[in-house]
């Protein structure tokens, strides 16, 4: 099997999400078919990615589990943010995404999560009640990636901060800085600024978690980031995680969102097969591989497949 990968057409897909397909494969590959492909046994489904290094490392991930049950793969890594990327799902552009539970229930969530909702088991009831209608999810890994409010290590001394609660004095003095959709999260400025009180000096939009963020915040353009758990900077750089008393955060376990038409045996082994090998460790060490080491995402998903006995 030959994994198609797809390229956005950025201006279309801010008002359509048309995705079309480049290069690969002779004969023109259409982005929207949804039915079996004639030259694949287990069929066939379209991978879509947020646009962040992990998303696209987990889209791998199942990419070549899929290819190994015979399923015909194409790729569409980057599609931007899950305001972007559920839209792609729902008008079939897209089939099938990696995803994490709390941070999908926060977003189908626009009242907030019910109090009380924050282990993997609560997030997962809640939030089969809230899918967006021919969605289903698979099972959920024990990986678990949560967004983290963090600071480096010296404004965690300057403040002595521990936790999210302890900037509530401060908050006023400093540049918060991340994607330029937390602001509009729950999970982002309007829960900090509910469940604890915070209101920031102002914003910097950036990137997910990204380069743009961690460099931001190492020079001290801003002083306060969102970087998610599993990020390498926590290991290459003095960042502090600040601690999560009121559970804003909740349960990230990485799970798979499909849309129910493209659920087959080969589709399910494949993509529960993955969520049962990974951890939250085996993740961070394969994501550093990509991060730090510059490694190529396709062939660090491959070496963790194998190394799981999935290929």
């Amino acid at each position: 099997m030959s994994r198609r990968p797809l390229t956005l057409i950025g201006a279309a897909l801010a008002v359509g999400l048309s995705l079309s397909a480049c290069g690969g494969g002779g004969g023109g590959d259409d982005a929207f078919s949804s039915g079996d492909d004639g030259g694949s046994g287990g069929g066939s489904i379209t991978l879509g990615s947020a646009n962040f290094p992990e998303n696209e490392l987990l889209m791998n991930m199942y990419a070549g589990a899929l290819e190994a049950k015979g399923v015909d793969v194409t790729t569409q890594p980057n599609i931007g943010s899950r305001e972007i990327y559920i839209k792609a799902l729902e008008d079939g552009s897209i089939d099938a995404v990696p995803e994490y539970n709390g941070a999908l229930l926060a977003f189908l969530s626009p009242d907030g999560v019910a109090e009380g909702v924050s282990s993997p088991e609560q997030v997962e009831t809640e939030l089969k009640k809230v899918l967006p209608e021919g969605t289903e999810l698979l099972e959920q890994s024990a990986a678990e990636d949560k967004d983290a409010v963090t600071v480096t290590q010296s404004t965690a001394d300057k403040y002595s901060l521990k936790s999210i609660a302890d900037l509530e004095p401060v908050a006023g003095d400093l540049v918060a800085g991340g994607s330029p959709e937390w602001p509009s999260r729950f999970q982002g400025l309007k829960g900090l600024e509910s469940v604890y009180g915070l209101t920031f000096k102002s914003y910097r939009p950036l990137d997910v978690g990204g380069p743009l963020t961690i460099s931001a915040l190492k020079d001290g353009t801003i002083d306060v980031a969102d970087v998610f758990s599993t990020d390498s900077a926590f290991t290459t750089e003095d960042f502090v995680a600040l601690e999560d008393p009121e559970n804003l955060f909740t349960s990230q376990n990485i799970v798979p969102l499909i849309t129910s038409d493209k659920v087959t045996p080969e589709v399910t082994e494949a993509l529960n097969g993955v969520s049962a090998a990974l951890t939250t460790e085996n993740l961070t060490e394969a994501l550093a591989k990509v991060q730090v080491d510059k490694a190529d995402p396709k062939t660090v998903a491959d070496e963790f497949l194998k190394s799981n006995d999935l290929l």
